[in-house]
């Protein structure tokens, strides 16, 4: 009996040289493995070509008329050669001095150009030019399942990095303090709090997103503001100093279009917003509009656009 039971031990054994290869030295048994390894690579590659344009922002505040404290930190990402950075409203909200601290080690104080805390975008900007950048591209074509990658540069270490896939868009949900942030990139890249600001990337490297930490969920979802309402921000802040919105006068809620009603009419989106109060003597009640109305568009602009759902309060 002990005999049989060696035997059948030794047939077994993973140990045994004969029978290697099914434990994982012989390649050919995972016909997938290549397709992982280009991933890999071309997450690595991504990383190294964005990396040098995330920096970590160091958030100081004086609590005394001759001293200085570390609040808290954050990152950012330098969004043009002569020193703009794009990064997160609640990070440096409170700031009495900023200082940025790129990959090689260089610092640099930084200046708010502008906030918006409704969208929990901020522009801020260093003294120095031809610096590394990332121009951040068009998050309209964005879909769920999508692979996206994180990057933060908490405190200057090395950047940290994580990737997932895009869970869900256009989310409203309500940050810490209470407010409302609209429109935002539900994602499976976990995220820290040292990491808001930084650029959500998609699989090409293309800035996508800004993330964002405030909103404090389970683990394993992070959340980042579209670049394309980042872009109009940004442009705002530039222009005008502060976010100028219109004003329609309704409270409404997103509202999915039956196919037949899109196709009839030949709607280029699948959602409306409807109205679910109004103001009598605001813009839309003068309008004409009612409780129950259906908005696709206003002024020619898709009602997802941020310069529209800006305006929907």
């Amino acid at each position: 009996m002990e005999n049989q039971n060696d035997e059948a031990r030794k047939e077994t054994s993973p140990h045994d040289s004969g029978d290697s290869a099914q434990y994982g030295t012989d390649r050919s048994k995972f016909p997938d493995s290549g397709i992982l390894e280009a991933f890999s690579r071309a997450v690595s590659g991504i990383v190294k070509a964005i990396s040098p344009s995330v920096v970590s922002l160091m958030i100081h505040s004086r609590p005394g008329m001759n001293s200085m404290e570390l609040l808290g930190a954050g990152s950012g990402v330098v969004i043009a050669p002569d020193g703009y950075i794009l990064t997160n409203s609640h990070v440096v909200h409170s700031a009495d001095r900023i200082e940025a601290m790129f990959t090689d080690g260089q610092k640099m104080e930084a200046k708010v150009v502008g906030e918006d805390q409704a969208t929990d975008i901020a522009a801020l900007r260093v003294p120095a030019s031809g610096l590394p950048f990332s121009v951040p591209g068009n998050s309209e074509g964005l879909s769920v399942g999508q692979i996206v990658i994180a990057i933060g540069n908490p405190m200057g270490f090395d950047s940290t990095v994580s990737s997932g896939v895009v869970s869900a868009l256009g989310r409203a949900l309500r940050s810490q303090d209470g407010r409302l942030i609209e429109n935002i990139i539900q994602h499976t890249a976990p995220l820290n709090p040292g990491n808001s600001g930084g650029p959500l990337l998609d699989s090409r490297g293309t800035v996508i997103g800004i993330n964002t930490a405030i909103i404090a969920m389970a683990q394993g979802i992070g959340f980042a503001i579209p670049s394309n309402t980042a872009g109009w921000v940004l442009s705002q802040l530039l222009s005008h100093g502060r976010v100028r919105r219109g004003y329609l006068g309704i409270a409404g809620r997103q509202y999915p279009l039956p196919r037949r009603i899109v196709n009839y009419h030949n709607l280029a989106v699948d959602s409306a917003v409807e109205i679910v109060s109004i103001q009598p003597d605001g813009p839309a009640g003068r309008a004409g509009l009612s409780i129950g109305d259906l908005i696709v568009e206003i002024d020619g602009k898709d009602k997802s656009a941020p310069v529209v759902s800006g305006m929907t309060a």
